[in-house]
């Protein structure tokens, strides 16, 4: 969430990040949102000034029946009238707030100055050079639903017959893989990359998406449990970020990292039409993800920290891949800034996002109530907050098993895996 006072003392900055973000549509609401900030700035000063007079006129009332001398019925009279405007400019005042935070939890997160210009994912620029790995590929390729059916380690039929469509199935050797992925990704995390390790809830309240900035923009993209008012969390950012919600972090304790995997359950609303094939676009996938609070001269450094983690891991699994840096009209509306780390398909030709990595400045963190004291005696600042998918693997996975597959239509086991899964190849039942 905007700080309110950025906006009144930066309007033309803020409209010209809607018009970057393409969300000219919501100069209007800015707008809305500024006359509403005048309205309860000029009731808020009347509200107190005729708090002022009833305080001053109480006390004079109170004189003079303490004196005994006169009447101060005529007193009395006036400050009822007096008290009952104030409870309706209070009422008023009320909605207002109400109102300007409807609108603030709704407008985007300002934009970093490195952030390119551009109108669409098209316009995204590529960060680095792509790394590639050998994989000698020389026969005609299956894709990973072939690999997966002829295999038997993925079924998204039955997953499909139990749940839906979106909902896979690994099976035997397919769910021993998944969960090396898993294993390996928190380890070397943990283990190598600094992060304390979590294992979160997975359905949080309202509150919880809120904090982070799924509600109540993004509402139609999450699974909703109304017996209980909880929902099936999108991505462990949401439990992991609030963890500390409403907390006034300990200074030393500065950088927090953690690392965490959940499922992730989205209802993927809009995405008719498009690719939803096998792991393409799926409703329910595992993930493993870091989350970082930093003092915000530290966050930039931080975010490319992340990157490089994210990085680690494909390097270590020879999976090629490249990192892309996000336009203004392409990253998503919390963040301040944004790399995507893509793998690259040989069935699909093309690249598929498998991680994403954010920072949010103090976005997340005013809508959560996450700050620190600089030092002891120092007025109370918001953390940054980031975060990045470290990895997801779902379409990881697909560039997995179409890489290491052999030209008998067997799969050779990454050999950082290998610790894991114990076996080195998956082969035909």
């Amino acid at each position: 969430m905007l700080d309110i006072n950025y906006i009144r003392l930066n309007q033309v900055e803020v409209m010209n990040m809607l018009h970057q973000r393409q969300l000219a549509v919501e100069v209007p609401r800015l707008q809305e949102l500024l006359d509403l900030d005048k309205e309860r700035k000029e009731l808020v000063q009347r509200s107190d000034d005729q708090k002022a007079l009833r305080n001053k006129v109480s006390k004079e009332v109170a004189d003079i029946k303490k004196s005994g001398q006169g009447s101060a019925e005529e007193l009395i009279v006036r400050m009822k009238s007096v008290s009952e405007e104030i409870a309706l400019m209070d009422n008023r005042l009320s909605q207002l707030e109400e109102e300007m935070e409807s609108i603030l939890l709704a407008l985007p997160n300002k934009l970093h100055s490195s952030v390119p210009a551009g109108k669409s994912a098209a316009e995204n620029e590529v960060f680095g050079e792509p790394v590639t790995f050998v994989h000698n590929l020389d026969f005609p390729v299956k894709n990973h639903l072939e690999l997966g059916k002829s295999l038997g380690i993925l079924d998204f039929e039955r997953g499909a017959k139990v749940s839906g469509a979106g909902f896979p199935a690994y099976m035997g050797k397919g769910a021993r893989l998944e969960r090396a992925l898993i294993n390996f990704m928190l380890d070397m995390h943990t283990e190598n990359h600094g992060y304390t390790e979590v294992f979160p809830p997975f359905f949080v309240n309202r509150e919880s998406l809120r904090g982070t900035g799924q509600w109540p923009k993004f509402a139609d993209q999450v699974y909703h449990m109304q017996e209980d008012d909880l929902y099936a969390i999108p991505t462990a950012e949401v439990p992991v970020t609030n963890l500390h919600r409403g907390e006034m972090l300990d200074n030393g304790a500065l950088p927090i990292s953690y690392a965490a995997y959940s499922a992730c359950f989205r209802r993927e609303a809009g995405s008719y039409g498009k690719d939803t094939r096998g792991f393409l676009r799926v409703h329910q996938f595992n993930k493993v993800e870091m989350v970082k609070f930093t003092r915000p001269e530290e966050s930039y450094e931080a975010l490319e920290q992340i990157r490089r983690n994210a990085e680690a891991i494909l390097i270590a699994l020879k999976i090629p891949y490249r990192v892309l840096l996000l336009c203004s009209g392409d990253i998503s509306a919390n963040a301040a800034k944004c790399y995507d780390i893509e793998v690259w398909s040989p069935a699909e030709q093309k690249y598929l996002e498998a991680s994403s990595c954010s920072n949010f400045e103090d976005y997340q963190a005013r809508r959560a109530n996450i700050r620190f004291k600089p030092n002891g005696k120092s007025k109370p600042e918001f953390v940054h907050t980031l975060n990045g998918s470290g990895l997801a693997t779902s379409r990881l996975m697909v560039s997995l098993l179409e890489h290491y597959q052999t030209a008998e239509g067997n799969i050779r086991v990454p050999e950082v895996l290998r610790h894991y899964t114990r076996f080195d190849e998956i082969t035909a039942p």
